[in-house]
């Protein structure tokens, strides 16, 4: 690279200044035909660097030039501008204060960020008589070294095959693209592999020991590349799914002692009882032995029907088994007759029902006065009269419990107008 020339004056020109201008550069018609070329030295340029982006093949005979920030050439990526004659610069909104145009359109960055990165537009004008101009327009990307990525974990201890697992690339770089490596061999093809759209993210979609790793994300862009690390997962073996066997699964109320036991069995695992899906709390009904593997109800209530459910864990996690509801069997309870009224004009209709709480349903009977009448939860009869007054009896009965009960209420009915008064007697 041959020397530079003396940097420009240091006077600075504000927009006011270009418009001054305007007449010298004014030049937009016809593209110039010099191959110019840009290049960057160094060609890898790290953060906190400088880089001089060097022109070549610069035509004769020119007026000026214009850096742009991007491709758009407009005053909001406006970087500075030269003007030959005064050898001045122009300064943009984009001019950060780090950059300098030299008198062969060269331009100086120092002190390189990140956000420095991306493409340059350097606009050059020749002379011309004011009505006959030349310019020509050249992108040039300006690339960052890239820095040494490293691979960041939703979860670097995954349970086996049953627990995705994110791996991100960091950090993000602008104009990189992003490679993934595993067992040093480029990443393979399976479904439980999958890729963002930047390529940035790896998806692994229920970690197996064929995939657990290690893992290696590479950035690169068209001057650099550089590889993370590897990252190997910590797979934990996979809990078996615990299920819950049981002594009975019809217990009668108040009656019948209930043993849960969660399988399977191990010394490797602590136990857990879940009711209705809170923790089961610790009572005097409830009896647990001390690996809490197996749970004892030792006189069920109906209010005790679950669901319930074990839990296995180890030092890393644990799984839990499918709830149990249980079937108790209780009642009947004391029936109870509707409507509960007992009296009754002739001629009217008498409809009674029977209701008592069991499981399974109980069975239902009528009497009067002791002698039976029919099956069933209701007892209807149309018209009654006097002779319909007595104990009606509602009996229930459960087959599964052995148990029954019974209620009685006393009917009274009522004699029709006129019936039970003595005749008038006609004088002799």
């Amino acid at each position: 690279m041959g020397p530079l020339s003396a940097p420009p004056c240091t006077q600075r020109i504000t927009w006011k200044g270009l418009l001054l201008t305007a007449s010298l550069l004014n030049f937009w018609n016809l593209p110039t035909t010099a191959q110019v070329t840009i290049e960057a030295l160094p060609p890898k340029v790290s953060e906190g660097k400088d880089v001089l982006l060097l022109v070549h093949n610069l035509p004769q005979n020119l007026a000026g030039y214009i850096w742009y920030k991007g491709q758009l050439m407009d005053l909001y990526h406006y970087i500075t501008s030269y003007v030959v004659d005064g050898q001045i610069n122009i300064y943009g909104p984009a001019y950060t204060g780090r950059e300098t145009v030299y008198s062969n359109a060269s331009l100086l960055i120092q002190n390189v960020t990140r956000e420095d990165a991306g493409s340059y537009t350097l606009h050059i004008i020749k002379r011309g008589d004011r009505t006959r101009g030349v310019t020509g327009y050249f992108t040039f990307n300006l690339y960052l070294e890239t820095p040494k990525p490293s691979i960041s974990s939703s979860n670097l201890n995954p349970r086996e095959g049953m627990e995705a697992v994110i791996l991100t690339c960091d950090p993000v770089a602008p104009d990189t693209s992003y490679l993934w490596w595993m067992n040093g061999q480029s990443l393979p093809m399976t479904h439980r592999l999958q890729l963002s759209e930047t390529n940035r993210t790896l998806f692994l979609l229920g970690v197996t020991k064929y995939i657990a790793g290690p893992y290696e994300c590479e950035i690169r862009n068209p001057v650099s590349a550089s590889r993370s690390d590897p990252v190997t997962l910590n797979l934990l073996l996979k809990l078996p799914k615990p299920y819950i066997t049981i002594n009975n699964s019809k217990p009668r109320e108040n009656k019948d002692v209930l043993a849960f036991t969660c399988e399977p069995k191990s010394e490797n695992y602590t136990y857990t009882w879940w009711l209705n899906g809170q923790s089961l709390p610790v009572s005097p009904r409830v009896k647990r032995p001390i690996e809490n593997r197996i749970l004892i109800l030792p006189s069920v209530t109906r209010n005790e029907t679950g669901p319930y459910e074990c839990e296995i864990r180890d030092g890393d996690g644990g799984m839990r088994s499918d709830p149990v509801t249980l079937n108790v069997l209780y009642g009947p309870d004391l029936p109870r007759i509707y409507p509960s009224f007992t009296y009754y004009r002739s001629g009217q209709n008498l409809d009674l029902s029977c209701f008592a709480d069991s499981n399974p349903p109980a069975q239902y009977s009528w009497t009067i006065n002791g002698k039976f009448q029919l099956s069933g939860q209701k007892l209807s009869i149309s018209q009654i009269t006097t002779k319909h007054r007595g104990l009606y009896a509602c009996s229930v009965h459960n087959s599964a419990t052995g148990k029954e009960s019974s209620k009685s209420m006393t009917v009274e009915v009522s004699a029709p107008p006129g019936i039970g008064r003595l005749p008038l007697l006609n004088p002799i």
